[in-house]
């Protein structure tokens, strides 16, 4: 059945940073000669569809061929050009974009011939693919526009802005539509932190829509973190509600919130608002576990993902996103190791996983062999449970504050490193503190051999539709591949 695509709020597209620079060095390739000629090709698309946002993963190009474009100053392609990319994107069950190059910076707008040449190919691409026609700019300095051309009445094809192109590698490169997602107005409370990378980096960095997935005591406190930063959008993705047991560690959380069990994601809320430094603020609580429909959705809505969950089974589903749907994942844990009810040490450690980084199964941040025993239940089967030693990983959940402040600070900077690379350093490494070493140590982690992670880069909602992945409302589970074979 076709998508509905023109009944979203919002749309991006995203583009792996290896794929990016295949086709920035063609469609630059003049101007970067001192040329001032235009460029085009076009490319394959798959979708990833939020529970808002609809977004393009740009994954292969479909180059010219001789003869079957015309360079004169701007760019034409002939109609066998578009013919053929247009048979091969369907054959691969792929959308179609068409991709060129203006000579100014920046995001870009479209000239009438533009609007035209996309227009007017819209019918014929929506008849072949089932898919809209994306058109894609890029500018001088590598920033990409983009926009969809889905039908919204008989022989009626409207232009959808999008609102970001991601660009995913060891950097987050977003480049914004300058209307539906402009630069923020600071107030005096943000003085202190913008002189520290500068008004460009926060700009930047604000506008990114993050998502924190778990609001224990962790993702609390990155969440406190990012509204006292001025971020500007953000979503609070947990389904748990507030115990006795929380109120050591959830900051902003009291003895009535436990009485009247309220959602974490609500107790952030109200915290991130309280704390915001911004005037513009969009915060989202969906108080959904991410092995449900709509919790998966929300998630697929940003740009960057907290994961601040202890369990295989929702970082099993976070390390697909990273990769399927080109969306990073800032990744952290905390062991507590305890001897005859002694503290013997800690350790926390903080990742970020994504295209080009090692993913989270290999970096060893989760055991796949434990997620199907989550998926049917056993790891909440007091029974189960029982039958393990008593130090093993899944009996333990020691935890105090003052480690969920130091892991929590470590993954905002990873954040930060992520968007901005303040001192050129855009990746962090897999970081590990060792409370007994008194060191906080740097791994170069790596995918094994085999591992899939790299073969799912951009497949979007291709590869497997989320009920594969999540929870079924019958209860039933179908197989899950391992995610290193």
């Amino acid at each position: 059945m076709p998508i509905d695509v023109a009944s979203f709020e919002e749309y991006s597209a995203a583009i792996d940073r290896r794929l990016h620079d295949r086709l920035v060095s063609h469609l630059l390739q003049h101007v970067r000669a001192g040329q001032l000629q235009e460029d085009l090709c076009f490319a394959l698309w798959r979708p990833s569809i939020g529970s808002q946002r609809f977004s393009a993963l740009v994954f292969d190009c479909i180059m010219p061929e001789d003869g079957e474009r015309l360079l004169r100053g701007n760019v034409c392609f002939t109609s066998e050009y578009l013919e053929r990319a247009t048979r091969i994107a369907a054959e691969r069950d792929a959308g179609l974009a068409l991709l060129h190059n203006h000579l100014g910076p920046g995001w870009q707008g479209m000239s009438l011939d533009d609007i035209e040449a996309e227009r007017q190919r819209a019918a014929f691409v929506l008849a072949a693919t089932h898919l809209p026609l994306l058109g894609l700019t890029v500018g001088t300095d590598e920033a990409w526009s983009a926009r969809f051309w889905p039908r919204t009445a008989a022989r009626c094809y409207e232009r959808k802005w999008c609102s970001t192109v991601r660009v995913i590698g060891q950097q987050l490169a977003v480049t914004f539509h300058p209307d539906l997602r402009p630069p923020p107005d600071y107030r005096d409370e943000l003085r202190r932190t913008v002189s520290v990378w500068g008004e460009k980096a926060q700009i930047q960095l604000v506008r990114t829509h993050v998502g924190i997935v778990g609001l224990g005591s962790v993702g609390r406190l990155v969440s406190e973190s990012l509204a006292r930063m001025g971020f500007e959008r953000v979503s609070l993705i947990d389904f748990d509600v507030v115990e006795p047991h929380n109120l050591d560690r959830l900051l902003g959380a009291g003895t009535r919130d436990a009485q009247l069990r309220r959602l974490k994601v609500d107790v952030a809320n109200e915290g991130f608002r309280a704390a915001s430094t911004t005037a513009t603020t969009n915060v989202r609580a969906i108080p959904r576990s991410l092995v449900e429909e709509k919790g998966f959705r929300a998630a697929l809505d940003c740009d960057v993902l907290f994961s601040c969950v202890d369990r295989p089974w929702p970082r099993r589903i976070l390390n697909h996103i990273a990769y399927a749907h080109l969306i990073p994942v800032i990744d952290g844990g905390i062991i507590v190791r305890m001897k005859q009810s002694r503290f013997r040490g800690a350790e926390w450690s903080v990742r970020t996983a994504g295209p080009g980084r090692a993913c989270l199964a290999c970096s060893g941040t989760f055991d796949p062999s434990l997620v199907d025993l989550e998926r049917r239940g056993l790891l909440d089967d007091s029974s189960y449970l029982q039958g393990l030693d008593a130090d093993h990983a899944l009996r333990r959940n020691e935890n105090v504050f003052m480690f969920s402040m130091s892991l929590a600070a470590h993954e905002v900077m990873h954040l930060v490193g992520l968007v901005t690379g303040i001192l050129g350093i855009h990746n962090l490494g897999d970081q590990r503190y060792h409370y007994n070493l008194r060191q906080m140590l740097v791994h170069d982690s790596t995918c094994i051999v085999g591992c899939e992670s790299d073969g799912l880069v951009a497949t979007g909602d291709s590869v497997y539709p989320p009920e594969s992945l999540l929870r079924h409302r019958d209860g039933s589970l179908p197989p899950l591949a391992s995610p290193c074979e």
